[in-house]
């Protein structure tokens, strides 16, 4: 329990405070008064207030955090600045979010999906810098009989040079871009005696174990690799090229997301494996026996997530407040107090659903359905 409950708290700690430093570095940098820097919900356990007066403080339950603004009841509320600013001296009135530009609201919302992509790529650079990066080409050693490879014509020693699309730069991309295409086929281009060959391949759905030993539905096309002429090619790289390849792989994981949750949404996509809090607790405890690397790919991974679902344009969300930010703007003012509930009312039946549904998934998981 404790192998679990450990590495899980430690990342939801990273992820969080990461996410919430950059609401808090934009709102420090604007001039925005900070009252409360929270991570978890619920009772104070400990804390303590720095010169500015913020309270810096750890709660009871640790699934989240937030950032408290000088005057506001509801952080993002824009629509009762009046009654706000009855309240206060012109003094303190400078440090009001509500009475910040538009741009800056939005840069302060924004800053915390931000911190958690520039998270990721710190951890990805690091990785690539200092322990290396894996480029070895995939070549198939075996095309099992009458599978789905075998009957759209892949053949042993094929060079896999893409897969819908993404270039495949190491052996390792082959199973993630496997995994992560959403379509009824899969585009392969192979290499052949020195020719580039377009194939089609339709994987078959099995129900198997993860390297991890969770239950998963895999897309499988019946293939084994290995490294080209046997030889593994891991690669140092230099600040530049860690730098790129970070960003790169953090667009990957962020479209390849969006993707996968459209097909669910359309009926194609498989829900079952969508999780929540206690799946990622028991893939963290399960990743961090491995090591700490490992360890730092999977937080990598879950502050990139943290990072885009904020982005969603729902309300309670950050991505929510810039939707409305968005009203702003072309409405030339906030949208009514009326108007905002509505859309919070909202928002929080989509979250609460998605929470219900993600818990019943983790649940059945651990085989309690």
């Amino acid at each position: 329990m404790m192998n679990t409950l450990i590495p899980f708290l430690v990342l939801i700690l990273v992820v969080v405070f990461i996410h919430e430093y950059g609401h808090y570095y934009f709102a420090k940098k604007y001039g925005v008064g900070v009252t409360d820097f929270s991570i978890g919900f619920g009772k104070e356990l400990f804390g303590w207030n720095d010169k500015s007066g913020t309270r810096w403080k750890i709660c009871l339950l640790p699934l989240g955090g937030y950032v408290k603004f000088f005057g506001d009841r509801n952080v993002f509320s824009q629509s009762d600045q009046e009654k706000i600013l009855k309240k206060y001296k012109e003094e303190d009135q400078k440090k009001l979010f509500i009475l910040k530009p538009l741009y800056q609201r939005s840069l302060i919302v924004f800053g915390g999906p931000l911190a958690n992509f520039l998270l990721a790529v710190f951890i990805f650079a690091s990785i690539y810098m200092f322990i290396g990066k894996d480029f070895t080409p995939a070549v198939i050693n075996e095309v099992q009989k009458d599978s789905p490879a075998h009957v759209a014509g892949l053949m042993k020693n094929d060079i896999i040079l893409e897969i819908d699309g993404t270039k495949v730069k190491s052996i390792l991309d082959v199973s993630k871009l496997i995994t992560m295409s959403t379509s009824e086929f899969i585009d392969f281009k192979v290499s052949r005696y020195e020719q580039d060959i377009l194939l089609k391949i339709k994987p078959n759905i099995v129900e198997s174990v993860d390297n991890l030993g969770n239950k998963v539905n895999k897309r499988m096309i019946g293939i084994k690799l290995i490294p080209y002429n046997n030889e593994i090619k891991h690669v140092k790289l230099g600040p530049g090229k860690a730098l790129y390849h970070s960003i790169k792989e953090v667009y990957f994981v962020s479209s390849s997301t969006l993707k996968y949750l459209g097909s669910m949404l359309v009926g194609k996509g498989d829900s079952s494996q969508l999780g929540g809090p206690i799946r990622i607790a028991k893939i963290t405890g399960q990743v961090a026996e491995f090591g700490i690397i490992p360890f730092l790919n999977i937080m990598a991974y879950i502050s990139i997530s943290l990072g885009l679902i904020n982005l969603f344009p729902i309300p309670l969300l950050d991505g929510g407040h810039l939707m409305f930010y968005g009203f702003e703007k072309i409405l030339g003012r906030p949208l009514s107090q009326k108007t905002q509930e509505g859309f919070f009312r909202i928002g929080m039946f989509l979250l609460l659903s998605l929470m219900f549904f993600a818990t019943f998934n983790d649940l059945k998981d651990l085989g309690l359905f």
